[in-house]
């Protein structure tokens, strides 16, 4: 395992080397452009609420070792505002015993055609049940725990074509009790194929990613894709999930995690120049 985790480190730190050399060339192309069309009294203030709400056969977390293993609903949720955004990020079971409640606040250090690089941090609470033997009855009875958690977040991309980006993800956990997990890694190599055409304004999109994970004193290696199928002017996106793991000795880790969810998404945007009110520009349907 340990030499595994050195192999993807030393892949991960080519991969970031490689994407601020891009990054650093793709700066320089887009300040002299941008020079060229800046305007006095035109500055743009964007303003967006988007979003996704869904159903899922199987609740998985933003790392999918973690699954809820019982059908749930999702709020994916973004307000933003130039380049700051607040993303609520709920996922809990149907009858709201077992879940997961994470409030990112982001930042967009850069942004530009080739290349992007955000940063982030959150609270996070996560709903487990458990049994604890009740002092009147002497009983087992089933409660439902939270557990609360600290984050921080690095993520980077690189816009290989139209239609195929790469990047790389690294989140940073602290557990914030005793009885749970006190410290976690979690580093990604991913890449996204977008609007593959299927026809008659369908089109599909392949996430795979191979990421490592470290829970504590436990670590694994683990692959994992999602499909989405969407339908051009239709506001539903149709996604599955399958997580699987290659090499691991995190307890439950070896567990196949697979789900298929249905949501339902919408993308609000807002625009003003400088001294002017602000006014709704577009409603449409966010473009995956």
């Amino acid at each position: 395992m340990i030499r595994l985790q050195q192999l993807f480190l030393l892949v991960s730190a080519l991969f970031l080397f490689s994407l601020s050399t891009l990054q650093a060339q793709e700066e320089k192309n887009e300040v002299v452009q941008e020079s060229k069309k800046e305007k006095k009294d035109s500055v743009v203030v964007k303003s967006n609420f988007s979003g996704l709400v869904g159903l899922t056969t199987n609740g998985l977390s933003i790392i999918p070792t973690f699954a809820l293993n019982a059908p749930a609903y999702n709020f994916l949720l973004s307000v933003s505002k130039n380049k700051f955004s607040f993303d609520p990020d709920i996922r809990m079971t149907l009858d709201g015993r077992k879940g997961s409640m994470v409030f990112w606040f982001r930042y967009k250090a850069v942004e530009n055609k080739k290349y992007s690089l955000g940063v982030g941090a959150h609270p996070a609470f996560n709903i487990q049940t458990r049994e604890i033997l009740d002092p009147g009855t002497r009983q087992l009875s089933e409660i439902s725990q939270l557990r609360r958690f600290i984050a921080a977040e690095i993520n980077q991309g690189y816009q290989v074509s139209k239609n195929l980006r790469v990047g790389i993800y690294y989140l940073k956990g602290f557990g914030l009790q005793g009885d749970a997990v006190k410290s976690s890694h979690f580093l990604t190599l991913n890449s996204t194929i977008s609007n593959i055409k299927l026809g008659g304004g369908t089109s599909i999109q392949f996430t795979p990613q191979v990421y490592y994970l470290k829970l504590d004193k436990e670590d694994g290696i683990f692959y994992t894709h999602t499909v989405s199928l969407s339908k051009k002017n239709l506001p539903f996106l149709l996604q599955s999930t399958i997580n699987k793991n290659i090499k691991t000795n995190i307890t439950g880790g070896d567990r196949f995690q697979w789900n298929v969810t249905l949501f339902y998404s919408f993308n609000r945007k807002y625009g003003r120049n400088i001294g002017e009110d602000i006014n709704r520009i577009e409603d449409q349907i966010t473009d995956f």
